[in-house]
């Protein structure tokens, strides 16, 4: 059992809950212990795509951990609370909204490469212990701002490449701004690095046009290679357990390479690779592969370097 189940995570299910239930849906379908991991942590009140990895799929985890990730997101704006989502407890308020103009203005300044403070409710760790965890135990925690890069930044439900003046989003765009009142709430697409907190970026968005918000809203649609269209629902992945052919719910583990390219191995090459050996005179462009023998499967992620190839990780398949 090697691939992936890309699971439609629902609100108020955590990650490791989420890979909890896949191990019990495996073993309900009669195949014994099967090694399980996710590909990136999705907070419980955050729904989407959460690809979880299968036996040897599970060596491609931290692939997918650095890989990008594309959010809609949703900020209310006049309230920041502590975690920066609807659970928290109001810390801030303020009267301003601002215009649709106002907060396409700042949307620039939050492209590209940026650095961010993190949420002090998040699982980074300081001298050892979680931040969430000291910050539910009421100690002040200082979070250290760090590098990322959101890559896009834009109002959900338009096309990049779309030029449309604020004045022609549609309803489902923006709430508010009714008589020139100032916006309620806006959701936006945020294509971004890892590392990325899309609560701080709501924040600092906020922020920007001189109010404060929170996220009401999150839903990741794509994580590395993996989106929407291949995510199954919990229901559907139920039904798995309950016998339903395999072929309808979980992904080969080379769904997780299309990103990079695949080179053919002779049986010789495919040999010395399966053997962790070093296998010289290649002829192809510097750069990272997965390899495939000859019957198409996925023999390891490999470096190729001046016409040598060298393992970076192996698959037993």
């Amino acid at each position: 059992m090697n691939g992936w189940i890309i699971l439609d995570k629902p609100l108020g299910l955590g990650s490791t809950q989420a890979v909890g239930a896949v191990k019990r849906v495996c073993r309900e379908a009669g195949l014994g212990k099967v090694k399980v991991g996710h590909g990136g942590t999705l907070d419980p009140l955050a729904t989407g795509v959460l690809p979880i990895a299968l036996g040897e799929a599970t060596k491609l985890c931290g692939r997918m951990l650095d890989a990008s990730k594309i959010y809609d997101f949703t900020i209310r704006f006049g309230t920041q609370t502590d975690g920066l989502d609807a659970e928290g407890e109001v810390v801030a308020t303020s009267d301003m909204r601002p215009t649709l103009a106002e907060v396409e203005a700042v949307l620039p300044r939050f492209t590209g490469p940026i650095e961010q403070v993190p949420p002090a409710f998040s699982a980074i760790k300081i001298d050892g212990q979680r931040a969430y965890d000291r910050a539910r135990k009421g100690e002040a925690v200082e979070m250290k701002a760090r590098a990322v890069t959101v890559y896009s930044l834009r109002h959900a439900g338009l096309d990049p490449a779309s030029t449309a003046a604020p004045e022609e989003w549609t309803p489902d765009q923006v709430r508010g701004d009714e008589g020139g009142e100032g916006l309620q709430e806006i959701t936006l697409t945020a294509h971004v690095s890892k590392g990325t907190y899309i609560r701080s970026l709501a924040r600092d968005i906020a922020h920007a046009v001189g109010t404060v918000g929170h996220v009401t809203m999150l839903r990741r649609t794509k994580a590395g290679p993996f989106d929407l269209s291949q995510a199954i629902s919990l229901d559907k992945l139920n039904a798995f357990g309950q016998g339903a052919a395999q072929s309808e719910f979980i992904l080969p583990l080379e769904a997780g390479l299309v990103d990079i390219p695949a080179l053919n191995l002779s049986p010789e090459a495919a040999g010395a690779i399966r053997q962790g050996r070093v296998w010289t005179g290649v002829a192809t462009v510097d750069g990272l592969y997965w390899g495939r023998d000859s019957e198409m499967r996925p023999v390891a992620l490999i470096e190729v370097l001046a016409g040598t190839l060298k393992v970076v990780r192996g698959f037993n398949l």
